[in-house]
C-alpha cells in the first residue's frame, strides 16, 4: 500500500472544482488519498465517482468557538486515520487543520496557498493580523506551495515559510478539455443563450461576491454598453451558501434594467469551455487571487483577457500582448478597457492567439501536478517517511 494522504479544504465546491486533478495524480502515483471537507451537495456525486470523501464541519467564518470545535474533531480524526501526509487548502481550513495536525502528530504537513487572504489594500492592522496567523501556522508546516511566484516571495519575506521549504508551483488546466479546435467558435452557444452572432461578448466566470470585482464589472458593463451597442455581457457563476461577502443583488438588478437582453446570467454551469468559446473577451476584476484558473482557461480557449493588476493575474496576463491589466476597484478603467477592445476586434483575436500559446507553454495541469508530487517525495526522503 502506498502513502496515505489527506487532501483537506473547507467546502465541497473547492474539492470538486480545484483538487480532483491533484487527487487523481497522487492516486495514479500509487498513493491512497482521502479528501476531507464540510458536507455539501457535491459529496454524493464525488463518492459515486469513486473518490473517498469524509466530512467534518469547517466553518469559513471567523467564529473562534467553531474553529476550536473543528480543531478538536480534526485532531481526533487524524489520530484515527494515521495519515502520512496532510495537504491543506484554503486559508481558514488550512489554519484549523494544521493546528489539529500538530496535536495529532501528523508526520508531514503541506499547505497550498491558493492566494493569501491578506493583501496590500487591506487596513494595515488587518493585514498584520492575517500575516501573523499565517506565520503562526507556518510553524506546523513542512512545505508551502504557492501558485504565484509573488506569493512565494511574500511568504519568505514575511517569515511565513523558509525559502527552502517554499515553492511556487503555478496553476494549470486540462489542455485537452480547453481546446478551441475541438470546442468550435461558439456560435451554437450564442444561439442557445440568445446572443447575436455579431455581438461583442465580454464574459466573466466567478462567484458572485464583492471581492471578485462583480460590482465594478457590472458598473463598467453598464457604462461601456451605453456607448457601444454591440457589447453584450455574459456572466457565469453563483454565490455559495457559505459566502459571506456583501450583497450584489441590487447591482445585478440595476444592470439587468440597464442592459436588458444584452446581459445574460447563466448561474453555475459545467460547460465552461463552450461558454468561453462564446466570449470575445474574458474579464476577472478580482481584488485578490492566487493564480486564477479561470484566466488560464480563457487563455487556453484563445481569449483576450482583462484582469486587475494583482498578484497572480499579472503573472498570467502580458499587458498589450495577451490582454489588459487595470487597477483594482476601478469601474472607470474597466469600462475604458471594454471599449478599447470592443473597438479593435483584430487586436482581440491576436491577443487570444498569443494567450493560448502562453497557456500551452506555462499552464499545463499535468506538469503542475507532477511538480507537486516530485517535491513532496523529496521532502519525504528528507524526513525519512516511508510507506
Amino acid at each position: 500500500m502506498g502513502l496515505r494522504v489527506c487532501q483537506l479544504c473547507a467546502v465541497d465546491f473547492t474539492l470538486k472544482h480545484f483538487l480532483l486533478p491533484l487527487i487523481d495524480g497522487m492516486q495514479n502515483h500509487g498513493w491512497e488519498v482521502t479528501a476531507v471537507c464540510s458536507d455539501g451537495p457535491e459529496i454524493p456525486g464525488l463518492r459515486a465517482r469513486g473518490y473517498t470523501v469524509d466530512t467534518i464541519p469547517i466553518s469559513r467564518s471567523l467564529n473562534v468557538f467553531r474553529h476550536a470545535v473543528s480543531v478538536v474533531r480534526l485532531a481526533a480524526y487524524f489520530r484515527q486515520q494515521r495519515f502520512d501526509i496532510l495537504h491543506v487548502h484554503t486559508p481558514v481550513a488550512a489554519l484549523v487543520a494544521r493546528m489539529a495536525a500538530f496535536l495529532a502528530r501528523v508526520p508531514v504537513v503541506v499547505y497550498t496557498a491558493h492566494g493569501f487572504y491578506f493583501h496590500d489594500e487591506m487596513p494595515s492592522w488587518k493585514r498584520r493580523l492575517f500575516v501573523s496567523l499565517e506565520r503562526f501556522a507556518g510553524r506546523f508546516t513542512n512545505l508551502l506551495f504557492t501558485q504565484s511566484a509573488e506569493d512565494a516571495e511574500t511568504a519568505v519575506q514575511e517569515g511565513i515559510s523558509p525559502a527552502g521549504d517554499t515553492l511556487a508551483i503555478g496553476n494549470g488546466v486540462d489542455a485537452g478539455r480547453f481546446d478551441p479546435s475541438v470546442i468550435g467558435a461558439g456560435g451554437e452557444m450564442r444561439r442557445a443563450l440568445g446572443i447575436p452572432e455579431e455581438a461583442f461578448v465580454i464574459g466573466i466566470i466567478a462567484r458572485q461576491v464583492i471581492e471578485k470585482g462583480i460590482m465594478e464589472f457590472l458598473e463598467a458593463a453598464i457604462a461601456a454598453a451605453g456607448k457601444n451597442q454591440e457589447i453584450h455581457i455574459l456572466m457565469v457563476g453563483e454565490r455559495l451558501a457559505s459566502d459571506h461577502a456583501g450583497d450584489v443583488e441590487a447591482e445585478l438588478e440595476r444592470a439587468g434594467a440597464a442592459l436588458g437582453k444584452r446581459l445574460v446570467a447563466t448561474g453555475a454551469r459545467k460547460d465552461i469551455p463552450e461558454l468561453l468559446a462564446a466570449m470575445d473577451v474574458f474579464c476577472l476584476p478580482s481584488w485578490r487571487e492566487g493564480m486564477p484558473r479561470t484566466i488560464i482557461e480563457a487563455m487556453m480557449m484563445g481569449k483576450a483577457v482583462i484582469a486587475t493588476d494583482i498578484r497572480g493575474s499579472r503573472e498570467e496576463v502580458v499587458p498589450g500582448e495577451t490582454g489588459l491589466l487595470v487597477p483594482t476597484r476601478s469601474p472607470e478603467a474597466l469600462a475604458e478597457a471594454f471599449l478599447a477592445l470592443a473597438g479593435d476586434r483584430q487586436k482581440v483575436v491576436s491577443m487570444g492567439l498569443k494567450g493560448r500559446e502562453r497557456a500551452l507553454a506555462l499552464y499545463d495541469e499535468a506538469q503542475v501536478v507532477a511538480l507537486q508530487i516530485r517535491r513532496i517525495e523529496q521532502l519525504l526522503n528528507k524526513e525519512h517517511v516511508t510507506a
